[in-house]
């Protein structure tokens, strides 16, 4: 299944928003919503960040998915696996 997710950061002194559908495992997303959205975005992230180069200024300001339900802490939360 996929989800809308909208982000809104800061990077390199500039605020923007970008917006995008993602897939989520549905099983995930239907055990815990929240949490199956906070990786998707906290991925896709990443990937925007490693685009426009790691910024000592790149700060997630706001995250939201299906259009009304910020998941901001929680992807602020999301750790990433090596």
């Amino acid at each position: 299944m996929n989800i809308n997710i909208k982000v809104y950061l800061h990077v390199k002194e500039t605020n923007f928003f970008q917006s995008g559908s993602f897939p989520v495992v549905n099983s995930e997303f239907k055990k815990d919503p929240d949490w199956a959205a906070a990786i998707a975005a906290f991925e896709w992230i990443q990937q925007i960040q490693s685009e426009h180069g790691s910024s000592g200024d790149f700060r997630i300001d706001k995250v939201v998915y299906n259009d009304d339900n910020d998941i901001t802490e929680l992807v602020k939360k999301v750790k990433p696996i090596f």
